[in-house]
């Protein structure tokens, strides 16, 4: 778009761990500076309004919106933001005494939730896919929120307040404690990680700004929402309450990615067109096996090639 060919080489290179001469790098390439020119063609004298309209309007794009929109919507009300900003609140409630107490644990809990993000961000994410990490995460997420919530339920806050536990529910305090650390890992591993590649990867270049920031914003008035509604959720649904709700948003958070939610890594922007192209329902369970990208295609054809010659060796041995 600018010129920058040469930077934009080493870059790819370097994403992909490929020679600048490897096929796939320079198919890539190719793809992406089509891409380029073709919208650039396209927005042309178009409007904000016109990309507004072409947003809204267009299958595609719409299903784009939705993604960005339910990841926002489901991670901010999975409970772990909540957790973080009130988590004195919350490890008070789980029989932490003292002041300071309460926020030794909360820097904690800081702790391990910007290590763990790091640790996702760099080690896991790409490593696995962003699917499986959302998977991972949220189900971790999930079985600790429900530990929590059924603690909370089976215990009552009352006892803990008055400090009058059995041995039995003493173990079973400093697990749901340790819960709390635990969901703050699983928030990492899955919406922590998700909610913001997803607002980088889905959108096609002549949309990227208008739709990432139309995300972001939707990401902050849910988590503004979501923090000002908590103090009011915990006075008429009581803590453990609170729990359940989380755990059930958890629960239709992986019912979501199971029906809608693609596999994104690796994928160019032509292939990440052609897998929106599809009909809505087929996108997020069958987009990878209909749509695949091209590291996938690249990977069939070599192990096609590589039956040939197995075969071609063993003709030529017979």
């Amino acid at each position: 778009m600018k010129g920058r060919n040469e930077e934009s080489t080493k870059a790819l290179c370097k994403l992909r761990q490929l020679p600048e001469d490897h096929p796939f790098v320079q198919a890539e390439l190719y793809g992406i500076r089509e891409q380029l020119e073709r919208e650039q063609e396209a927005i042309l004298g178009v409007s904000r309004w016109g990309k507004i309209r072409e947003l809204l309007t267009i299958p595609a794009n719409r299903y784009r919106f939705m993604l960005g929109f339910m990841a926002q919507l489901l991670g901010q009300w999975s409970g772990a933001s909540a957790i973080t900003i009130y988590a004195a609140e919350f490890f008070g409630v789980l029989g932490k005494s003292g002041q300071s107490e309460k926020l030794f644990a909360t820097c904690i809990l800081g702790v391990v939730k910007l290590v763990s993000a790091y640790a996702c961000a760099f080690f896991l994410v790409d490593f696995i896919g962003r699917r499986r990490s959302l998977y991972a995460g949220i189900t971790l997420q999930t079985i600790s929120v429900l530990y929590i919530a059924i603690f909370l339920a089976i215990v009552g806050t009352k006892t803990l307040e008055d400090g009058t536990l059995t041995s039995t529910q003493k173990h079973a305090g400093v697990g749901a404690i340790a819960m709390l650390y635990i969901s703050g890992v699983g928030w990492t591993m899955g919406w922590n990680s998700f909610q913001y590649l997803v607002n980088a990867e889905i959108w096609p270049l002549r949309l990227r700004a208008l739709g990432s920031s139309i995300t972001m914003c939707l990401h902050f008035a849910n988590q503004y929402g979501n923090t000002k509604a908590v103090p009011l959720m915990l006075l008429h649904m009581t803590s453990s309450g609170f729990f359940f709700f989380c755990a059930a948003v958890c629960i239709l958070g992986l019912i979501w990615v199971w029906a809608f939610v693609p596999e994104m890594a690796g994928r160019s922007l032509e292939s990440t067109d052609e897998l929106f192209s599809l009909p809505w329902y087929k996108i997020g369970r069958y987009g990878n096996k209909l749509a695949p990208d091209n590291e996938a295609i690249l990977a069939r054809d070599e192990k096609a090639e590589m039956k040939r010659e197995v075969e071609v060796s063993q003709l030529e041995q017979a």
